[in-house]
């Protein structure tokens, strides 16, 4: 079931609030030694100033175009829920994300922590106006499994993955999460589906496995697999479930 009428209101805000977003990448202060996992990708090579990040030509155009679509897809596939409050908040933040980690390798603890909170606490609103405890539950098991699990991986791979992929891991688990376990599931896997594919395709059509190697920021894999989570994860689960 679609919801044209919260598409257009979705879209219109979230362009609006997309317009935001090279202002707050100007406001992030540069990261130092003293802070930790975040200055992994600095060890790689000098790091685009983020003033510059936020100056790049078109910038404002593409981030409120983006976020329209995103908030416009996300309203299309939800309708007129209480959940639209994090969902919505989550769109520039993703935006913000994405073409910083894009831009320096860097997912700064400025925005992830107090996004996290934000999320956290809007989910604790609709649950109180939704009455729904287990989507409470669903939001809380997301984010404490996401963060784990990204956790192992980083653990494991630190090289592949910045310990900032697993912060916003744990805040994408739990706006999924509380959405339902089809948006966690498909919305956390495909951010690998969404991240291998290309990769792949290019190294089938250059002929060269060394583009499998490459190293490549994985924040906006995540977010876009997580709004394909948002769009898509329900109808796609219950057509598979159905066969």
């Amino acid at each position: 079931m679609t919801h044209l009428d919260t598409a257009v209101v979705a879209a219109v805000v979230s362009l609006a609030t997309g317009q935001l977003v090279p202002a707050l990448i100007a406001r992030l202060p540069e990261p130092e030694l003293s802070d930790g996992p975040d200055v992994d990708a600095i060890a790689e090579g000098p790091k685009e100033l983020f003033v510059d990040v936020a100056a790049a030509p078109g910038l404002l155009l593409k981030c409120a175009l983006a976020s329209a679509v995103a908030g416009g897809l996300a309203g299309l596939a939800l309708g007129w829920v209480w959940a639209l409050l994090f969902v919505l908040f989550l769109v520039p933040v993703g935006v913000a994300l994405a073409v910083v980690d894009h831009r320096t390798r860097l997912l700064p603890t400025r925005i992830v922590n107090p996004a996290t909170l934000v999320v956290a606490g809007l989910v604790v609103v609709c649950w109180f106006l939704d009455r729904d405890l287990a989507a409470l539950e669903r939001a809380g098991i997301g984010l404490v499994a996401a963060r784990t699990f990204f956790w192992l991986l980083w653990r494991v791979h630190s090289s592949g993955m910045g310990f900032g992929d697993v912060r916003l891991a744990g805040m994408l688990g739990c706006a999924l999460g509380y959405l339902g376990w089809p948006q966690l599931v498909v919305g956390l896997y495909s951010g690998f589906l969404v991240f291998g594919l290309p990769g792949l395709l290019l190294a089938v059509v250059r002929r060269d496995r060394a583009v499998l190697r490459t190293a490549f920021p994985f924040g906006p894999f995540m977010l876009v697999g997580a709004l394909v989570g948002v769009v898509v994860g329900e109808p796609l689960v219950a057509s598979l479930v159905a066969g």
